[in-house]
């Protein structure tokens, strides 16, 4: 009988188990830049134990972002931070996948450099708004 703790294979990439984190917006990548911080390779590093984690959403571009304080996947700042998220999994044992998210139009445009919009397949820009949760 298998069981959530037997070995899986995804294609050609070998899981010790079957379980799967699935992704939660953090807000945890403070600071310009949008880049994920030490906090967050403990944060991965330490469920390392789980057979596939997939990151919190991801931007691919500057447009992308939708909420304060979530990471992005689009400068070499980002991906040198990001590696230090998956070198710390990787030396537990851990797989880890990137989801990448754009918001589209629910993006907040006080969250973009100055002259950027959100964009999306629709003209029609979302009317909630978002603010920074302290602490």
């Amino acid at each position: 009988m298998t069981t959530a703790f037997d070995p899986f294979h995804l294609g050609n990439l070998r899981l010790k188990n079957r379980i799967v984190m699935a992704p939660m917006t953090r807000s945890r990548a403070h600071g310009t830049g949008a880049t994920p911080t030490e906090l967050m390779a403990t944060y991965y590093a330490q469920r390392a134990s789980a057979g596939l984690m997939i990151t919190e959403g991801i931007q691919p571009s500057i447009v992308g972002q939708g909420y304060p304080d979530t990471p992005g996947l689009h400068s070499a700042e980002q991906v040198v931070a990001w590696r230090k998220v998956t070198d710390a999994v990787h030396a537990r044992g851990g797989r880890i996948f990137a989801q990448l998210m754009h918001a589209g139009r629910t993006g907040d445009p006080d969250l973009l450099p100055e002259g950027q919009i959100p964009v999306g397949p629709s003209a029609m820009p979302q009317k909630v708004r978002f603010t920074r949760i302290q602490g």
